[in-house]
Order: C-alpha cells, then structure tokens, then sequence
C-alpha cells in the first residue's frame, strides 16, 4: 500500500496568494474513463485459475512444498488486484508451510515470507527471517537487497546504508530503485527522480509489464512530489495502459483532480468506482476528507465509519495503525487509545514517523511540553514528510517557537498540494 502523500504540487507564493486563480486542466476524464469503466479483470483472472491449479495439485501431493509457494504467489496476486486481506493472509499460511517444509532453509521461501510479512506491517519479523536468509547465503544479492529495504522501514538509516553499498551495482534495476528510494529518503527529489528514470530505460528494455507498471506509478509518484502533476498523470496513465486495473494509479488520478484542480465531486466518482472492486480502507479516508472539502459532513461521517468498520477485522494487524492513531489522536475521547498504538508503532518501528504519531498524540492531549520534547529528541531534523513537518510546525507554534514555526511554514506552503485542500488554512494560520 502506497499513501497519497507523495501526489503534490509545488506552487509559487504568487499562486497561493491568489487562491481564486484557475488552476491548469490537467486530468481529462476522456483519458481515463475507459480504465475507470472497466470491470473484465484479467490478471485476476490468471491469479484464480492459477489457485485452483496449484491447490488441486496440493491435494494430490500434499507433500510437494513447491506447490505451497506457487498458490501463495496466486493468493499474493489477488491481493494485489482486489485489496481483499485474506488472500495476503493465506498467502503467509502457505508459505509458513513451505518454510516449515524445508525446515527454514531455503533462502528463497525465508524472502517470500519475509515480503509477505513486510505487507502486513510485520517488519520484526520480516527481519528475523532476512537474516537467516542471509545466514544462510543461498542467492545472497536477493536477501541483502531486501535487508536495505527492511532497515530502511525500521528507521535504522546506517545499516540501510550499509546494505545499500553491498549491492551497489551500476545500470543494475534492483539497485537503482534503490538508490532511488534512498535518495528520497534524505530528501534529495531530483536525484530519486534521476535514478528512476534511468531504471524505467531498463525495465522497459527487459519488456516485463508488471516490473513497467511499478516502475511508473513511482515515477508519478515523485513528479507529483516535485510540482511536475502533468508528468505524474501521465505516467498514472500509462501504468492503466497497461492494467486497466491498477487501483493505485486510479487513486493517483483522484488526487490530482481533488487536490490540483480542486474537482471533489469527479474524485468522488473515480474512487467510488475503485471500491466496486478493490477493497482497501485507505480509500474510505480520503473519500471522507474530500467529503470534508466539499462540507458534507454526514458523507464525512459514513466514510469514516465505513473505514473502521473494514479495518475493525484482526488480520489488518498492524497495517492501518498510523491512520488509526492519526484518527484516535484528534478524538479528544480517543487520545489514550492513540497513545497506545503510537507507543506500538515506535516498539516496532522506532522512525521519526512513529514518533510524531506520539508527539501529535500529546499535542491533542494538551499536554504541549512533552509533545515539544518528543519532537525535538526524535522528529526535528529527521524526515521532511510534509504532513510531519506540519505537526512540528503546530507544536512549536504552541509552545512558543514562532521562529521555528514561521520556517516550516515557508516548506509547507510548496507542499500544499501533498497535503491536500483541508490542510491549506492551516498552513496559512501558522
């Protein structure tokens, strides 16, 4: 699951003062209806008749531990085209089987799983397994390219680094992604969006559309982040090209005719048509603030309520604890459930992210000075994610620190758009 934080435009000041201005019609919906109309899913089609071959070849040989990871790779697949948690779910159960069949010693089957795990918010114990793997030495590459994106989760940046140089390997895809995902992480865009260009020449070089497909959902992702929104909805597109079915994309399109050209009622539409057929709970959330912009407070309501009710079920796990907190945190009548989870996020993923779910937690509490003190130990100078960036700049507003306030302001004003609409008055009231 991707979060629509990365979907921004940067505006010049002159712009955002002048809030009535037009912005340029980007998202044409002759360009994206026939995918938003779409209802024959083939790849999920191939995912099913793929299952019953391989669970009809398990119950003629129960024994063959290959067949676990050929239907966990089908389940895998459906959950990638529906959204539905118990496909990811049985996924784990059968590669936790074909694990258990080679008594943990196939490097390959520890990856899976650890991948698996990884989906589900489980990087604990994604990291036991890497390191077995890796123990282990079979396809060494592999477990040390998935060690850097594991540390990376974690927030242990050194040892992300250090995996990053084990792997280092020129015009290599694997790494460039990589190398791409890092330099975003220090908050260098422009060289993300160099490294994965140069890995788009190559995917499209090897012809596999799904490596394609990743490869331009990212790539629109960090146009959008850099104020490029025409480049980033036409990469959106050309992913649809090729899986009319692709929910991301849909959902990066949402987003640029809600937060961009301020349409919410076409947004609604592309979304609502998504979860006819895709069912992850992040799209209720942004179905519920769009309903926010537009001022319809029991369409806010139902959205949110659906929201909970979906992820209410205990395979999500941890999946969905950052909106939970998020959610729980400004419910005056929630903030000690908030406090809980922010406290498991940061036991099992100790980022600077977890840690403002906790400072924000405070924040909302009332209680300002430890909020200040959460933040200045483990947030300040650690992540320039907008939506924490704008958290530190409440805070020290609160707590007095005009200064620092009045220069987050300055980065949140380019960044109006990642945040969306809704956050736009608070930006300016900072």
């Amino acid at each position: 699951m991707k979060p629509f934080k990365y979907i921004i435009c940067v505006l010049s000041i002159a712009l955002l003062v002048s809030c009535n201005e037009e912005p340029k019609q980007i998202a044409h919906a002759q360009d994206y209806q026939p995918y938003i109309e779409t209802s024959k899913n083939e790849g999920l089609q191939i995912a099913l008749d793929d299952l019953k071959f391989w669970e009809d070849k398990l119950k003629e040989a129960p024994n063959q531990f290959p067949y676990f990871v050929k239907a966990a790779a089908a389940q895998t697949q459906i959950f990638n085209s529906t959204g539905r948690i118990e496909a990811l779910i049985q996924a784990e159960k059968y590669l936790i089987k074909a694990n258990e069949a080679t008594g943990y010693n196939k490097a390959a089957y520890l990856r899976a799983l650890a991948r698996n795990y990884i989906s589900q918010h489980k990087f604990t114990q994604a990291l036991t397994l890497l390191k077995e793997a890796e123990v282990n030495g079979e396809g060494l590459k592999g477990s040390e390219k998935m060690l850097f994106d594991i540390y990376l989760e974690l927030g242990n940046y050194d040892l992300a680094k250090t995996y990053l140089e084990k792997i280092r390997k020129d015009l290599d895809f694997d790494y460039l992604i990589r190398l791409s995902k890092w330099s975003d992480h220090r908050g260098d865009l422009d060289a993300a969006i160099k490294y994965l260009e140069k890995a788009k020449i190559i995917a499209e070089l090897s012809n596999l559309p799904s490596k394609n497909q990743w490869v331009y959902t990212n790539l629109a992702d960090y146009y959008g982040h850099a104020g490029e929104i025409e480049i980033s909805y036409e990469y959106y597109l050309k992913a649809l090209e090729i899986d009319p079915n692709d929910a991301y994309a849909k959902k990066g399109i949402a987003w640029v005719v809600y937060s961009y050209e301020k349409k919410p009622a076409e947004a609604l539409r592309i979304l609502n048509c998504i979860t006819e057929n895709y069912k992850s709970p992040d799209i209720y959330l942004l179905m519920a603030e769009i309903a926010e912009y537009q001022g319809n407070t029991e369409a806010q309501n139902k959205y949110v309520n659906l929201y909970k009710k979906v992820v209410e079920n205990p395979r999500y796990g941890a999946m969905y604890n950052k909106y939970n907190a998020l959610i729980y945190a400004e419910n005056k009548k929630q903030t000690t459930e908030a406090l809980k989870i922010a406290l498991e996020e940061i036991d099992n993923r100790p980022t600077p992210a977890s840690y403002d779910l906790l400072a924000w937690t405070y924040y909302n509490k009332g209680d300002y000075k430890k909020a200040l003190q959460v933040a200045e130990s483990y947030v300040v100078g650690k992540t320039s994610e907008p939506d924490v960036l704008l958290h530190l700049a409440e805070i020290f507003k609160v707590n007095g620190k005009e200064k620092e306030a009045q220069n987050l302001k300055k980065e949140l004003l380019e960044s109006v758009f990642e945040l969306g609409p809704l956050q736009e008055k608070n930006i300016i009231n900072i």
